[in-house]
Protein backbone atom coordinates (compact mmCIF):
# COMPACT_ATOMS: atom_id res chain seq x y z
CA UNK A 1 0.00 0.00 0.00
CA UNK A 2 1.20 3.54 -0.89
CA UNK A 3 2.70 4.85 1.89
CA UNK A 4 2.61 8.95 1.31
CA UNK A 5 0.61 10.85 -1.11
CA UNK A 6 0.02 10.62 -4.90
CA UNK A 7 -0.89 13.04 -7.08
CA UNK A 8 -2.06 12.98 -10.56
CA UNK A 9 -4.58 14.76 -13.28
CA UNK A 10 -8.00 14.72 -14.30
CA UNK A 11 -7.38 14.30 -17.95
CA UNK A 12 -4.86 14.98 -19.56
CA UNK A 13 -3.22 18.65 -19.64
CA UNK A 14 -3.01 20.89 -22.89
CA UNK A 15 0.82 20.25 -23.79
CA UNK A 16 -0.09 16.83 -24.10
CA UNK A 17 -2.35 17.70 -26.79
CA UNK A 18 0.16 19.93 -28.02
CA UNK A 19 2.22 16.64 -28.71
CA UNK A 20 -0.43 15.72 -31.36
CA UNK A 21 -0.63 11.86 -30.48
CA UNK A 22 -3.03 10.26 -32.94
CA UNK A 23 -5.58 8.16 -31.49
CA UNK A 24 -5.88 6.59 -28.70
CA UNK A 25 -2.55 6.06 -27.60
CA UNK A 26 -2.34 4.00 -23.87
CA UNK A 27 1.68 4.15 -23.95
CA UNK A 28 1.75 7.86 -24.80
CA UNK A 29 -0.85 8.65 -21.65
CA UNK A 30 1.10 6.64 -19.34
CA UNK A 31 4.62 7.89 -20.42
CA UNK A 32 3.50 11.40 -20.24
CA UNK A 33 2.01 11.06 -17.40
CA UNK A 34 5.04 9.42 -15.61
CA UNK A 35 7.53 12.07 -17.25
CA UNK A 36 5.67 14.09 -14.75
CA UNK A 37 7.09 12.38 -11.67
CA UNK A 38 3.12 11.90 -11.03
CA UNK A 39 1.33 8.49 -10.23
CA UNK A 40 -1.91 8.52 -10.48
CA UNK A 41 -4.62 9.58 -13.17
CA UNK A 42 -8.32 9.98 -13.07
CA UNK A 43 -10.21 8.89 -16.51
CA UNK A 44 -13.07 11.62 -17.27
CA UNK A 45 -16.43 9.92 -17.60
CA UNK A 46 -18.77 13.07 -17.14
CA UNK A 47 -20.28 13.00 -20.26
CA UNK A 48 -20.67 9.50 -20.18
CA UNK A 49 -18.96 6.19 -19.98
CA UNK A 50 -17.52 5.50 -23.69
CA UNK A 51 -13.97 3.62 -22.82
CA UNK A 52 -14.60 0.14 -24.10
CA UNK A 53 -13.22 -2.54 -22.28
CA UNK A 54 -10.48 -3.71 -24.13
CA UNK A 55 -9.55 -0.31 -24.42
CA UNK A 56 -9.23 -0.11 -20.53
CA UNK A 57 -7.59 -2.71 -20.00
CA UNK A 58 -4.92 -1.64 -22.60
CA UNK A 59 -4.80 1.85 -20.79
CA UNK A 60 -4.21 0.01 -17.50
CA UNK A 61 -1.85 -2.07 -18.20
CA UNK A 62 0.69 0.89 -19.71
CA UNK A 63 -0.38 3.02 -16.67
CA UNK A 64 0.64 -0.62 -13.78
CA UNK A 65 3.70 -0.85 -15.64
CA UNK A 66 4.45 2.90 -14.48
CA UNK A 67 3.04 2.54 -11.20
CA UNK A 68 0.09 4.86 -11.70
CA UNK A 69 -3.05 4.40 -10.13
CA UNK A 70 -6.07 4.84 -11.76
CA UNK A 71 -9.65 6.38 -10.78
CA UNK A 72 -13.05 6.71 -12.80
CA UNK A 73 -14.64 10.37 -12.25
CA UNK A 74 -18.31 9.59 -13.37
CA UNK A 75 -21.08 11.41 -15.75
CA UNK A 76 -21.68 14.52 -14.68
CA UNK A 77 -25.59 13.91 -14.73
CA UNK A 78 -25.97 11.94 -11.93
CA UNK A 79 -28.40 13.31 -9.95
CA UNK A 80 -28.87 11.15 -6.23
CA UNK A 81 -31.67 13.82 -4.97
CA UNK A 82 -33.74 14.63 -8.07
CA UNK A 83 -37.03 14.78 -7.09
CA UNK A 84 -37.57 12.61 -10.15
CA UNK A 85 -37.21 8.66 -8.73
CA UNK A 86 -36.14 7.38 -12.37
CA UNK A 87 -33.26 9.98 -12.45
CA UNK A 88 -32.19 8.83 -9.25
CA UNK A 89 -32.65 5.00 -10.07
CA UNK A 90 -30.84 6.22 -13.55
CA UNK A 91 -27.66 7.97 -11.62
CA UNK A 92 -27.13 4.00 -9.71
CA UNK A 93 -26.78 2.19 -13.22
CA UNK A 94 -24.12 5.53 -14.20
CA UNK A 95 -22.36 4.43 -11.08
CA UNK A 96 -22.38 0.73 -12.02
CA UNK A 97 -21.34 1.64 -15.40
CA UNK A 98 -18.17 3.84 -13.97
CA UNK A 99 -17.60 0.79 -11.67
CA UNK A 100 -17.52 -1.53 -14.76
CA UNK A 101 -14.94 1.01 -16.17
CA UNK A 102 -12.75 1.43 -13.50
CA UNK A 103 -12.47 -2.89 -13.14
CA UNK A 104 -11.38 -2.76 -16.78
CA UNK A 105 -8.65 -0.05 -16.31
CA UNK A 106 -7.19 -2.06 -12.93
CA UNK A 107 -8.70 0.89 -10.75
CA UNK A 108 -10.91 1.23 -7.53
CA UNK A 109 -12.13 4.35 -6.85
CA UNK A 110 -15.13 6.11 -8.78
CA UNK A 111 -15.50 9.73 -8.48
CA UNK A 112 -19.30 11.19 -8.40
CA UNK A 113 -21.00 14.84 -7.90
CA UNK A 114 -24.44 14.21 -5.93
CA UNK A 115 -26.35 16.81 -7.79
CA UNK A 116 -28.66 19.85 -6.36
CA UNK A 117 -30.89 20.55 -4.26
CA UNK A 118 -33.31 22.18 -6.75
CA UNK A 119 -36.49 22.91 -5.41
CA UNK A 120 -36.49 21.51 -2.16
CA UNK A 121 -34.52 22.11 1.22
CA UNK A 122 -31.15 20.90 2.02
CA UNK A 123 -32.17 18.45 4.71
CA UNK A 124 -34.99 16.80 2.06
CA UNK A 125 -32.25 16.77 -1.10
CA UNK A 126 -29.77 15.04 1.45
CA UNK A 127 -32.72 12.64 2.34
CA UNK A 128 -33.08 11.73 -1.02
CA UNK A 129 -29.12 11.41 -1.74
CA UNK A 130 -28.86 8.79 0.84
CA UNK A 131 -31.09 6.59 -0.02
CA UNK A 132 -29.84 6.59 -3.70
CA UNK A 133 -26.31 6.06 -1.89
CA UNK A 134 -27.89 2.96 -0.13
CA UNK A 135 -29.15 1.73 -3.30
CA UNK A 136 -26.30 2.58 -5.48
CA UNK A 137 -23.97 0.53 -2.83
CA UNK A 138 -26.18 -2.36 -3.02
CA UNK A 139 -26.02 -2.75 -6.22
CA UNK A 140 -22.75 -2.04 -6.52
CA UNK A 141 -22.58 -5.54 -4.29
CA UNK A 142 -24.88 -6.86 -5.94
CA UNK A 143 -23.32 -6.57 -9.64
CA UNK A 144 -19.91 -8.54 -8.22
CA UNK A 145 -18.31 -4.68 -8.05
CA UNK A 146 -17.83 -4.60 -4.31
CA UNK A 147 -14.29 -3.67 -4.24
CA UNK A 148 -14.83 -0.52 -6.00
CA UNK A 149 -14.84 2.45 -3.70
CA UNK A 150 -17.83 5.04 -4.44
CA UNK A 151 -16.14 8.87 -3.38
CA UNK A 152 -18.96 11.13 -3.27
CA UNK A 153 -17.57 15.03 -3.76
CA UNK A 154 -17.42 18.35 -2.36
CA UNK A 155 -18.96 20.63 -4.68
CA UNK A 156 -18.25 23.86 -5.40
CA UNK A 157 -21.98 26.06 -6.35
CA UNK A 158 -23.99 26.68 -3.54
CA UNK A 159 -27.03 25.55 -4.46
CA UNK A 160 -25.05 21.81 -5.05
CA UNK A 161 -25.69 19.00 -2.48
CA UNK A 162 -22.15 18.78 -1.34
CA UNK A 163 -20.69 20.43 1.59
CA UNK A 164 -18.42 19.18 3.64
CA UNK A 165 -20.97 17.69 6.20
CA UNK A 166 -23.19 16.79 3.23
CA UNK A 167 -20.14 14.23 2.26
CA UNK A 168 -19.36 12.80 5.20
CA UNK A 169 -22.75 11.78 5.92
CA UNK A 170 -23.16 9.92 2.67
CA UNK A 171 -19.81 8.23 3.74
CA UNK A 172 -21.80 7.24 6.49
CA UNK A 173 -23.93 4.81 4.86
CA UNK A 174 -21.20 2.50 4.29
CA UNK A 175 -17.41 1.85 5.79
CA UNK A 176 -15.93 1.97 1.75
CA UNK A 177 -17.47 4.99 0.88
CA UNK A 178 -14.43 7.56 0.69
CA UNK A 179 -14.74 10.90 0.58
CA UNK A 180 -13.43 12.96 -2.32
CA UNK A 181 -12.50 16.57 -1.15
CA UNK A 182 -12.46 18.98 -3.33
CA UNK A 183 -10.57 21.59 -1.78
CA UNK A 184 -11.25 24.45 -4.89
CA UNK A 185 -14.65 23.23 -4.69
CA UNK A 186 -14.85 24.22 -0.61
CA UNK A 187 -13.09 27.35 -1.37
CA UNK A 188 -15.20 28.71 -3.89
CA UNK A 189 -18.77 27.55 -2.00
CA UNK A 190 -16.87 29.26 1.00
CA UNK A 191 -16.52 32.39 -0.94
CA UNK A 192 -12.81 32.26 -0.18
CA UNK A 193 -13.12 30.54 3.59
CA UNK A 194 -9.90 28.22 2.99
CA UNK A 195 -6.80 30.89 3.19
CA UNK A 196 -3.98 29.59 5.72
CA UNK A 197 -3.48 25.99 7.37
CA UNK A 198 -5.99 26.53 10.21
CA UNK A 199 -8.79 26.01 7.59
CA UNK A 200 -6.94 23.01 6.18
CA UNK A 201 -6.96 21.68 9.93
CA UNK A 202 -10.32 21.89 9.96
CA UNK A 203 -11.14 19.92 7.40
CA UNK A 204 -8.60 17.27 8.51
CA UNK A 205 -9.83 17.36 11.65
CA UNK A 206 -13.39 17.24 10.64
CA UNK A 207 -12.56 13.80 8.23
CA UNK A 208 -10.68 12.29 10.99
CA UNK A 209 -13.51 13.42 13.53
CA UNK A 210 -16.21 11.88 11.28
CA UNK A 211 -14.30 8.53 9.51
CA UNK A 212 -11.64 7.78 12.28
CA UNK A 213 -10.86 5.22 9.82
CA UNK A 214 -8.52 4.29 6.71
CA UNK A 215 -10.44 6.49 4.61
CA UNK A 216 -9.55 9.48 6.49
CA UNK A 217 -5.83 9.26 5.85
CA UNK A 218 -6.51 7.33 1.99
CA UNK A 219 -8.78 10.27 1.09
CA UNK A 220 -9.10 10.75 -2.55
CA UNK A 221 -8.97 14.88 -3.11
CA UNK A 222 -9.23 17.51 -5.76
CA UNK A 223 -7.28 20.17 -5.97
CA UNK A 224 -7.60 23.61 -8.51
CA UNK A 225 -7.12 27.11 -7.88
CA UNK A 226 -11.15 28.60 -8.39
CA UNK A 227 -12.81 31.57 -9.23
CA UNK A 228 -16.03 32.11 -7.66
CA UNK A 229 -18.99 34.84 -7.34
CA UNK A 230 -21.36 34.75 -4.30
CA UNK A 231 -23.02 31.67 -5.90
CA UNK A 232 -19.83 29.82 -5.16
CA UNK A 233 -17.87 28.02 -8.00
CA UNK A 234 -17.06 30.03 -11.12
CA UNK A 235 -14.35 28.78 -13.40
CA UNK A 236 -11.33 26.69 -13.01
CA UNK A 237 -8.02 28.24 -13.12
CA UNK A 238 -4.38 27.58 -12.95
CA UNK A 239 -1.81 27.41 -10.35
CA UNK A 240 -0.53 30.73 -12.54
CA UNK A 241 -3.71 32.75 -11.68
CA UNK A 242 -2.81 33.96 -7.80
CA UNK A 243 -5.93 35.91 -7.39
CA UNK A 244 -7.91 33.26 -6.45
CA UNK A 245 -7.02 30.07 -4.16
CA UNK A 246 -6.55 27.95 -2.60
CA UNK A 247 -2.66 27.84 -1.78
CA UNK A 248 -1.61 24.21 -1.80
CA UNK A 249 1.52 24.67 0.37
CA UNK A 250 -0.05 24.51 3.53
CA UNK A 251 -2.43 21.54 2.74
CA UNK A 252 0.66 19.48 1.75
CA UNK A 253 2.58 20.46 5.05
CA UNK A 254 -0.30 19.04 7.02
CA UNK A 255 -0.32 16.08 4.84
CA UNK A 256 3.40 15.35 5.38
CA UNK A 257 3.04 16.82 9.51
CA UNK A 258 0.14 14.01 9.84
CA UNK A 259 1.26 11.06 7.95
CA UNK A 260 -1.89 11.09 5.39
CA UNK A 261 -1.66 9.37 2.47
CA UNK A 262 -4.53 10.94 -0.13
CA UNK A 263 -4.68 10.94 -3.74
CA UNK A 264 -4.51 14.16 -4.79
CA UNK A 265 -6.08 14.63 -8.35
CA UNK A 266 -5.36 18.11 -9.96
CA UNK A 267 -8.10 19.94 -11.94
CA UNK A 268 -6.30 22.84 -13.26
CA UNK A 269 -7.54 24.41 -16.20
CA UNK A 270 -5.21 22.92 -19.40
CA UNK A 271 -2.28 22.40 -16.60
CA UNK A 272 -3.00 19.34 -14.76
CA UNK A 273 -0.09 17.63 -15.13
CA UNK A 274 2.35 20.63 -14.62
CA UNK A 275 0.71 22.16 -11.80
CA UNK A 276 0.16 18.50 -10.45
CA UNK A 277 4.15 18.17 -10.39
CA UNK A 278 4.12 21.44 -8.43
CA UNK A 279 2.42 20.11 -6.25
CA UNK A 280 4.50 16.55 -5.91
CA UNK A 281 7.73 18.61 -6.31
CA UNK A 282 6.42 20.88 -3.32
CA UNK A 283 5.49 17.78 -1.16
CA UNK A 284 8.95 16.04 -1.69
CA UNK A 285 10.65 19.53 -0.77
CA UNK A 286 9.01 19.33 2.77
CA UNK A 287 11.26 18.20 5.69
CA UNK A 288 10.28 14.71 7.55
CA UNK A 289 7.88 14.86 10.18
CA UNK A 290 9.27 15.34 13.71
CA UNK A 291 7.69 11.62 14.48
CA UNK A 292 9.33 9.92 11.95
Amino acid sequence: MNDGPRFGTAGLSQSYHDLKISGFAPQAVAAYTASFGLTAFEYQCGRGVRLAPEKAAQLGAACAEKGIALSVHAPYYISMSSLEEDKRLRSVDYLLQSCALVKALGGRRVVFHAGSCGRQSREAALEKALDTMARAQAAVDAAGYEDCILCPETMGKVNQLGDLDEVLALCAVDGRITPCIDFGHLYARTRGGITGKADYEAILDRLAQALGDERAKRFHAHFSRIAYTAGGEKCHLTFADTLYGPPHAPLLELIKERGLAPVIICESDGTQAEDAQTMAQTYAALPAPAWT
